[in-house]
């Protein structure tokens, strides 16, 4: 599928950002990988803007709210059976507390969607409002899809659905940054385990498919390309 609008400028985004890299990484795992990315890079009002941006148009193309989804609204995507229903979304702490506030703020000014959102607390708050949850409280039957930077071996993730499941709501999707589109010890990536063993899709902004298809594009990047490849062969999935 052609790279869209929104993940073409995203790539560049994150290029011009450093965010996300060339060359050579040493990973956790101990491999050597050709690139590396970190969301950490978009720390100003203006980056965070932008990646907000980029995860409310993934929203838009993959999602539709529960109330809209039987109405007669046009949506992105051709076929609304395809799309998942959801009526908030939540941030895992603590890198996804300002992707899902700015996420939230984008679906409003471009979108005009006034979606609640929440995110977990790490520890408990025995006074005051109390809980474990701060913003739109979680509740029974409501259909939720988090939102984070990315997932290595997907902890947060995890610890959030327990939340989300705790809460008796309904965790229907996730949304990342980027998908690495690489296995992990055995034959899956992160990515695809937690879809295996929670049953429910996780999309992202961007793919290693698209960063290469995206740097054949606009050359200039050919060492770089060919080093992508070779470790798509021997790690990819």
């Amino acid at each position: 599928m052609p790279l869209k609008t929104y993940q073409r400028d995203f790539i560049s985004f994150a290029i011009d950002q450093n965010a996300l890299r060339f060359g050579s990484f040493k990973l956790k795992s101990g491999r050597i990988s050709p690139f590396f990315f970190n969301a950490g890079q978009f720390y100003t009002g203006r980056s965070l803007s932008f990646l907000s941006q980029c995860y409310a148009a993934t929203l838009e193309d993959i999602a539709v709210v529960s109330s809209l989804a039987e109405s007669n609204i046009t949506t992105v995507a051709s076929n609304k059976n395809d799309l998942i229903k959801y009526e908030m979304i939540f941030g895992p702490a603590y890198k996804g507390i300002p992707l899902v506030s700015s996420t939230a703020t984008a679906l409003y000014e471009k979108y005009h969607k006034e979606i609640p959102y929440s995110f977990n607390r790490k520890e408990k708050k025995d006074h005051g409002e109390g809980g474990d949850i701060v913003g739109a409280p979680l509740t029974t039957g409501s259909r939720v899809i988090i939102i984070d930077d990315v997932i290595t071996a997907g902890t947060a993730i995890r610890e959030s659905l327990e939340i989300i499941k705790v809460h008796n709501a309904l965790a229907v999707g996730i949304i990342v940054a980027l998908d690495r589109q690489e296995r992990g010890t055995g034959e899956k990536s992160a990515i695809q385990e937690l879809e295996d063993d929670y049953g429910i899709p996780v999309k992202p902004i961007i793919n290693l498919e698209q960063i290469i298809e995206y740097l054949t594009e606009n050359g200039g990047y050919d060492e770089h390309l060919e080093n992508l490849k070779k470790y798509r062969e021997v790690y990819g999935i």
